[in-house]
Formats: C-alpha cells, structure tokens, sequence
C-alpha cells in the first residue's frame, strides 16, 4: 500500500500582541525559548521526528528573525524529493493584502497543495510548547473515515470559559463548539473535564480546497477555528482526536501527560521556562528519542567561575563570575559580572548583567545590558525606563535596551 502523502502548513504569521514586547521585533514563533531554541523549532521538531518532512511555514508579520532563523536551522532540504522546509511568505495571488486568518493563510497557497498532491494536509501553528507524534493523529483521521480532525486537550470545566471548547459525541465526532462559553460543556462520561480546541488540524487535501474556494468570496471572518470549521459540523464529516491519547516515547513518568503550553502572555512564557527547570520538570527537554531540534552554536562551553547554581540551565558560550542563580533560564553568550543574584530569571542571549545586580523574575530580551547594583523585579524597585511591567511584576526588558544606571541602582 502506498504510503500516505503529508504536507505541513505551518501557520507562523500571527502579531502576538499580548506578548508586547517580545514581539516588538519578531513575530510570536521566532521567541527564543529554553536558551538555545525558538518557539517554531517544537512544531518543526514534532512534523519531523513524526516523519513528516515536506513542510511549509507561512510567515507574515515581523517575519525577519524567523526566516533568518530557519534558513541558519533547518536546512534539510537537498536533493531527496519532498524533504524540505520553506519558508512561504504572503504571495498575494488572490488578491492584496495580508492574509485575513489561518484559513486565508491557506487559501493564498492553494497553489502549493495541488503542486504537491497531498493526501492529507496537516495545518498546525508554530507557537506552542509541546511534543506530539503527527503521524498517530493522521492514523485516527483515516480509520474514522474523517473528512476533518481537530486536535484537543481535556482541562478541568472550570477553566473551559478561557478557551475554545469542543462537544462530541461517543463516537468522536464533532457536533458543537463555543468560543469562551460561560458553561462549558463536558466530554463524554467525565462531567470535570471540557475539550478544548488546540488549533491544530488534519485534513482531507481535496476537501479542504473545495471547502477554502467555497468560502474566499464570503464576508465575515476566515479563521478554521472560529469560522470554517464550526459550519461543517452539521454535514462533513468532523472528528477530535484526544491529545491525551498521543503516545510520545521517551517521556519519563514525573512529566505532565498531555503537556501543551500556548505561549501567548508574558506569564505563560516565563512559567513554561520555569517548567523546563528541576530535578523532576513537568517537560522535559532531555528526551534523545524525542529530540527538540534548533541551530548549533560555534562558541565554547560555558564557564562558570565561583558561582552558585541551583535549578538552572546555562547556555553554550555564556560566562559567569561569582554569581547567585536560582531557577533561571540562561541563553548563549550572557556575561554574569561577580557579585550578581538572579531568581526565577528568563535571560536571552548575549545580554550582559553587572556587578552586585539583583534581578528576581525578569524576562531580558537578547543583547540588552543590565549595569552594575542594578535592582530590578522587586517591590521596592523603581520600574525600569523602557521596560514592561506586567499585572503580576514581571519585568521584560526590551531587545538591545541598556537600562540606564543613575536611575536602577539598588534601593539603599
């Protein structure tokens, strides 16, 4: 039997405005992530050690750090036939403009589906933190005969009022979705818990053509979850695949089952870095049989000197002097100066922090500069010039910012 023909469109164009201002130069999925990766490289990571290696990534907004990054990352292509990852930006075949959703997204590169001739077109988005084997996913969508299938994730009813929840039936199949509904409704036979969507999706590749030309002249949204997808319910054949069920090797038995992470505020992305720290982390990026794949580094190991580290990760080339870390996230090429304390910190690479500094939860974007008896993320602080503050105190300091010192010494 013929193999089944996947292609990936990945959808990596979205502004990600409520993670201002890490986004402020990049779109959502070209974050740096765990000190080595960007967000783009788990979705990217999953197709491919899934076995899925024809992959479009459709780029729009702020999309330089990302091109730049896949084209240093992941050049896989060569001279096997459909082993490729490229970068598609808006062509604007249909008509001007930006695309107007993820099924707008799609439409505007009809051209590449009937290129390629898939059997089933895996639509995913790029900026979530996760692992997840595609291929058993397809597998469910062919032996329910599926027309559609939309990934979901069980959670507790009483969070579903934040999500997008999805009804079915025992049988799997969709019959009803709600975006933040007041009273969520509940799975099958477990009354605590609610589907909810995660915005990834398998389709039929002649279907999903007929359904994007059906819909391109209608007013109104063209988003698959909010619009495409809850009119087929009625009369195509929709079904949900159970995240929960995915079967990813080498998971170790402390990890979260079913682990999935959008990203989309400054606090869900400083405590998704959180996850990845101690002796028992929820994600475990340690996993040679599931690995996260990003770009290499060319500098040396990293040197730590007099230091006291607990709970952390250090980045390759990153040098630290007599420092204090508890529970931080280093990047590459950081210098710590002597005398600095850092606490539940997310630092990008190739900042600088200077002596007898004090950060506790600050989020440092790459080559910003910290000076010296800097005190930044305490109560007491003085809120830093050109930094975000967000509801919970957690301090991101911009891209390239160097905060000025008259203004962050310490508080005496």
């Amino acid at each position: 039997m013929r193999p089944v023909q996947v292609l990936a469109m990945i959808m990596a164009g979205g502004k990600g405005e409520r993670l201002m201002p890490l986004t402020a130069v990049r779109t959502k999925p070209a974050i740096p992530f765990g000190g080595k990766y960007r967000i783009v490289d788990f979705v990217l990571s999953n197709m491919l050690n899934s076995g899925i290696t024809a992959n479009y990534v459709l780029v729009q907004y702020r999309s330089q750090s990302l091109i730049e990054h896949l084209r240093e990352s992941w050049r896989i292509a060569g001279r096997i036939k459909n082993h490729f990852i490229t970068v598609v930006p808006p062509q604007m075949r249909a008509r001007e403009g930006w695309y107007e959703g993820t099924a707008d997204a799609v439409y505007h590169n009809l051209n590449l589906i009937a290129d390629f001739r898939p059997d089933v077109v895996a639509v995913f988005g790029a900026d979530h933190i996760y692992r997840m084997d595609v291929s058993q996913m397809i597998q469910f969508h062919q032996d329910c005969g599926a027309e559609v299938t939309v990934a979901a994730l069980p959670l507790p009813i009483e969070q579903g009022s934040r999500f997008g929840i999805i009804e079915v039936d025992r049988q799997d199949r969709m019959i009803g979705f709600e975006e933040k509904p007041a009273r969520p409704k509940s799975m099958p036979g477990q009354t605590d818990l609610a589907l909810s969507s995660m915005g990834n999706y398998i389709f039929n590749a002649a279907f999903l053509s007929r359904i994007l030309e059906r819909n391109s002249d209608r007013g109104g949204g063209h988003d698959f979850g909010r619009n495409i997808i809850p009119e087929l319910i009625e009369r195509d054949k929709v079904y949900v695949y159970d995240f929960l069920r995915n079967e990813v090797p080498g998971l170790r038995s402390y990890e979260e089952r079913g682990y999935w992470r959008d990203v989309g505020t400054p606090e869900a992305y400083w405590q998704a870095n959180m996850d990845l720290l101690g002796q028992a982390p929820p994600f475990d990026l340690r996993n040679s049989e599931w690995p996260i794949l990003s770009g290499g580094c060319d500098g040396p190991m990293a040197s730590v000197v007099h230091t006291r580290v607990d709970d952390s990760m250090i980045g390759e080339g990153s040098h630290v002097v007599e420092a204090d870390i508890r529970r931080s996230v280093i990047g590459r090429g950081v210098h710590i100066e002597p005398g600095a304390v850092l606490d539940e910190c997310v630092i990008m690479d190739e900042v600088h922090i200077g002596s007898k500094s004090r950060l506790c939860r600050v989020i440092a974007d790459r080559f910003s500069s910290i000076p010296a008896e800097s005190d930044i993320g305490f109560r007491e602080s003085p809120q830093p010039p050109g930094c975000h503050v967000s509801p919970t105190g957690l301090v991101i300091i911009p891209r390239d910012t160097k905060v000025p010192m008259n203004l962050m010494q310490s508080v005496s």
